[in-house]
């Protein structure tokens, strides 16, 4: 990846007080006719070549007044369904003080953020950071625009800016009865100097966040208006098919394409490093002419790995993982439990595909030496560095558009093969813009997976019943260690034993160890990433801990937690919600779980029955989340329901198989999806505690899902599943 999906945590905000950006602001050309432009950026001088100056403001928000009072604000994170367009909006309406009926937003560009000086910053969007990430620029912008229309006004009328007040769009001077609309302030505005600080308001104050505002997207993708990447349509497009080696890191050795070039609307057979491709003048034509295409493939001898030799791998790395966390002595410990127990178990998950509703896709045009790319993407500037170098040009003569995404997941961030094929196609079509669109198929046969993980876990309990010692050794291949490889540590994945190494139990002696796994499959960034699955092992291995004490599963969790975790405070408000320890309607079991992920804290609790051929109702599921701050409640709540749904669909149904190194699923026949039918009561739980954090949404409500589903039906069955999905022990949902 480029640019990583997730990016560096930016400095939590020290007070209500920030000072303003040292730098200038930008100030339209023409601001009398526009109106008023705001941003914050580098002066001309430091827009050169080279490093920039020391006092520089990285984090950027523009802002656009209007004659007519309309506020443009400019988001540079990607909308794919989560609602950063509209929460990022919402910070800045908040301190700007303008109605919300004023409001509208556009993608930033990202020509414009580099020829600025990477005013933005990042357009990375994943690891649920796009607005806890972004909250503390936008705010700040509205703020300095604020004070900058009340500063214009108080020119214009002679009077103190202390005596001017900024409310619904409008700058007034009670003392006086007079008032003036941001437009009409907005070209003296933009001559006024910025101000030295701006005080931000405290939370008590806020008037839309946290509050159920819609969606700015919503109606325009109800009304068929959205333009997503499969919906580009240009003057005199053509269509590209693509087919690709079916054995991970193969090539085309030779292609006969005698039975497709002379094909109705068939332009072009183009062959790449790793792909081939049919263009024509409409795409099932080109699908079609893809299909019947001679392809002879080179696999470079990986086409031996199957299931069984992936789960070799894995054991082979459990045997030689190495240290994480280690607290305590775990060997002494274990020795001194005398007449304890010991619970040993082995857990498993498989590859899984993101799935996105929207297929990859990418459309191309290679001009002379300019280069024009629409593309869905998390990562606008991975996108544009991409594009640039496949082309052979400077970054400067390419340009992104930005449509919405039909989903992401991680699929769409720092893995830019699309792009890359894309740009690669249309270089051999020059002065025509060709879409590039795969198959399902394709899709699901080369993604960039979430890893298959093993875990062997064993835990003692001294004879009082009390968890002394806890080891768990885990393996899987590295994402970051492809993309980031400086994030290693001593060459070891911190990230892939997340919520392990960092969790929240206290037991006095505790050995986390991973092994990396080198394996032929190409893994990537997963919604919630390991999140997804380390919560899996590690919670239901503690609820069998925790029954094997004679211990409740919500009592045993805080008997182990630190009287202010903020794990503690989701826990009890979710078992709360849920009714937990009092008699359920006969047939029914509830399991929970509780994880932190992404400066967030996510417990759940799962309602369910089982029936006697292992048939599987979920009934209700209650999920509480502590994000620190909701921006949106609408959009959080949406969040937590998406997650359930694509942890139910994962569990149940979900894996990605190999034989003689091809992925044997396709589509939805073999990888099916949560039906309508099958879909359980959810009921999300709000709890942020507030303070300095911001925590993501997008991806913590699915980390506790997967154990709280799994100990429900523990507790129904007495059946403990330790791999997924749950169709391996038979189990189905109904």
């Amino acid at each position: 990846m480029n640019t990583p999906i997730l990016p560096p945590i930016l400095p939590p905000i020290p007070s209500d007080v920030l000072p303003a950006s040292r730098r200038s602001f930008l100030k339209a050309g023409a601001a009398a006719a526009t109106g008023f432009a705001l941003g914050f950026h580098l002066p001309a001088m430091a827009q050169k070549a080279g490093p920039a100056p020391s006092d520089a403001v990285d984090i950027n928000a523009w802002i656009r007044i209007t004659p007519d009072n309309q506020v443009v604000c400019e988001v540079a994170r990607a909308e794919m369904g989560q609602g950063t367009s509209t929460s990022l909006p919402m910070m800045l309406a908040e301190e700007l003080e303008c109605q919300w009926a004023d409001v509208r937003m556009e993608f930033a560009s990202v020509s414009e953020h580099l020829a600025r000086n990477k005013v933005y910053v990042t357009f990375a969007t994943g690891g649920s950071r796009g607005t806890r990430d972004s909250q503390a620029v936008m705010r700040k912008a509205g703020a300095v625009a604020r004070e900058m229309l009340k500063a214009a006004a108080a020119q214009q009328w002679g009077v103190p800016v202390a005596e001017v007040v900024a409310k619904a769009g409008r700058v007034s001077h009670p003392a006086s009865q007079r008032s003036l609309s941001y437009g009409a302030l907005a070209a003296q505005a933009a001559r006024q100097p910025v101000p030295e600080s701006v005080k931000l308001k405290a939370p008590s104050e806020w008037g839309l966040i946290g509050k159920p505002i819609p969606r700015l997207d919503i109606p325009a993708k109800v009304n068929g208006s959205a333009v997503f990447g499969i919906d580009v349509r240009l003057p005199g497009m053509l269509y590209a098919a693509i087919v690709q080696c079916p054995v991970f890191g193969g090539a085309p050795a030779s292609v006969d394409d005698g039975a497709v070039k002379n094909r109705r609307g068939v332009k072009k057979v183009v062959t790449g490093p790793d792909f081939v491709a049919v263009v024509a003048d409409n795409w099932w034509r080109a699908q079609q002419a893809a299909k019947a295409l001679k392809v002879s493939w080179d696999y470079k001898g990986q086409d031996k790995l199957d299931d069984a030799a992936v789960r070799k791998l894995l054991e082979a790395g459990t045997q030689a993982a190495r240290p994480l966390r280690q607290v305590g002595d775990f060997a002494k410990a274990q020795a001194e439990a005398g007449a304890g127990k010991v619970v040993e178990a082995e857990y498993f998950v498989p590859y899984l595909s993101h799935f996105t509703l929207e297929p990859q896709n990418c459309t191309s045009l290679l001009q002379g030496d300019t280069l024009e790319v629409w593309a869905p993407t998390q990562n606008a500037e991975a996108t544009l560095a991409v594009a640039a170098k496949t082309a052979g040009l400077p970054v400067q003569q390419v340009k992104v558009h930005r449509p919405y995404l039909g989903g992401g997941f991680g699929r769409r961030g720092g893995f830019q093969d699309f792009v890359r094929q894309s740009v690669q196609i249309a270089q051999a079509l020059p002065g025509v813009p060709v879409k590039l669109l795969w198959s399902r198929e394709e899709d699901m046969q080369h993604d960039f997976y979430r890893p298959a993980a093993l875990y062997r876990q064993r835990a003692v309990l001294d004879a009082g019943g009390q968890l002394v010692a806890w080891q768990a050794l885990l393996a899987s291949q590295s994402i970051v260690a492809a993309i980031r490889p400086e994030a290693l540590k001593n060459g070891q994945d911190f990230q892939a034993g997340e919520s392990f190494h960092d969790m929240p139990y206290q037991v006095p002696a505790l050995d986390v160890r991973h092994g990396l796994c080198d394996i032929n499959v190409p893994v990537g960034f997963w919604r919630s990433v390991f999140h997804s699955q380390n919560p899996f092992a590690r919670e239901c291995f503690l609820d069998e801990v925790l029954a094997a004490a004679g211990k409740d599963p919500l009592q045993g969790r805080l008997d182990l937690l630190p009287p202010d975790s903020r794990d503690r405070k989701v826990l009890q408000a979710v078992a709360s919600a849920a009714h937990w320890g009092q008699p359920l309607a006969k047939g029914r079991a509830q399991g929970l779980a509780v994880q932190d992920a992404y400066g967030s804290y996510a417990a759940a609790v799962v309602e369910l029955s089982v029936s006697a051929q292992k048939v599987v109702t979920v009934h209700k599921v209650w999920v509480a989340v502590d994000p620190g701050h909701v921006a949106n409640i609408d959009s959080a709540r949406a969040q937590i329901e998406g997650n359930v749904i694509y942890a139910l669909t994962t569990l149940f149904m979900s894996e990605i198989n190999l034989r003689d190194g091809r992925v044997q699923q396709a589509n939805l026949a073999d990888y099916p999806l949560l039906q309508l039918r099958q879909t359980p009561q959810i009921i999300p739980i709000l709890v942020p505690t507030g303070g300095e954090v911001w925590g993501g949404m997008g991806e913590p409500p699915y980390a506790p899902m997967s154990a709280a589903v799994a100990n429900a039906i523990a507790k129904a069955t007495g059946e403990r599943l330790r791999q997924t999905p749950f169709s391996h022990a038979g189990y189905g949902l109904a």
